[in-house]
C-alpha cells in the first residue's frame, strides 16, 4: 500500500515485480503467498464490525485481489504467472491442486497462492508454511519491513541486536515473534528453514538466492 492508508500502490507493486524478475531470470522456482492487510485492514479502520469467520473470509478474498494485482504486474514484464486459490473461483484463477502447482513451477512459471488455506482462523503465515511444505520448497523467504530477526523490535528499541542465524529452539526459548506459532511449528516439524529479510530493499531477494548474507536464517 506504499504510503497510503490502504489499497495498492502501483510503484510498490512494480518494484516487487522487478525484484521477482531478477530471480526468475536466474531460473529459481518461486511460489508466492501474499497477505491482504492493505485491503481488509483498510475496511476495518472504517469501523465496520464483522464476526471472526466472516472477517477471515473477507481477508482471504483480499489476498486474491492482491494476487491478481501481482500477477498482472508480473505479466506486464513478460513473466509467466499462475494464480491458484484455496477458494474456488474458476473465472478468476485456478483452484489449488498440489501437483498442478508443482508442474507450473517445473515449467518456470511463478505461482501465486491466494485465499490463504481456505479456512478461517489460519493466517497467511500458516498458508505460506503449508504450501511450502506441500510443494517441497527449499526455504521460506519471509519479507518484512526490517532486515532480519533482532533481540527485540528494532523499530522501538535502538539497542536491539540482529541475529545472523538462529535455531528454531532458540526462537521458542527467547519468545521471538517471527510468524504465528502454527506456521512456525509447521516449519520446524518439517525441517523447513526460514529466511527473514527486508523486502523493501532493492536487490535483497536476488542476493539471498545467490547465497549472500542478507537477513536472518532460522535453521536447525
Amino acid at each position: 500500500m506504499g504510503d497510503g492508508e490502504y489499497g495498492i500502490d502501483s510503484k510498490v507493486l512494480s518494484a516487487y515485480a522487478n525484484e521477482i524478475q531478477a530471480i526468475v531470470n536466474e531460473n529459481v522456482e518461486l511460489a508466492i503467498v501474499i497477505g491482504g492487510g492493505n485491503i481488509y485492514r483498510g475496511i476495518q479502520s472504517e469501523g465496520a464490525g464483522f464476526d471472526r469467520v466472516q472477517g477471515d473470509h473477507m481477508g482471504m478474498l483480499a489476498t486474491i485481489i492482491n494476487g491478481m494485482a501481482l500477477q498482472s504486474a508480473l505479466e506486464s514484464i513478460k513473466i509467466e504467472t499462475r494464480l491458484l486459490t484455496a477458494i474456488r473461483m474458476e473465472q478468476v484463477a485456478e483452484p489449488y491442486i498440489r501437483r498442478k502447482a508443482m508442474r507450473h513451477l517445473q515449467k518456470g512459471r511463478v505461482v501465486i497462492f491466494g485465499g490463504g488455506t481456505g479456512n478461517p482462523y489460519f493466517t497467511t503465515d500458516t498458508a505460506a508454511a503449508l504450501r511450502a511444505i506441500e510443494i517441497e520448497a527449499d526455504v521460506i523467504l519471509k519479507g518484512t519491513r526490517v532486515d532480519g530477526i533482532y533481540t527485540s523490535d528494532p523499530e522501538k528499541d535502538p539497542s536491539a541486536i540482529k541475529y545472523e542465524t538462529i535455531t528454531f529452539d532458540e526462537v521458542f526459548q527467547k519468545k521471538l515473534s517471527i510468524m504465528d506459532l502454527t506456521a512456525f511449528t509447521l516449519c520446524q516439524e518439517n525441517n523447513l528453514p526460514i529466511k527473514v529479510f527486508n523486502m523493501n530493499v532493492e536487490g535483497n531477494l536476488a542476493k539471498i538466492c545467490k547465497g549472500e548474507n542478507v537477513g536472518t536464517l532460522v535453521n536447525f
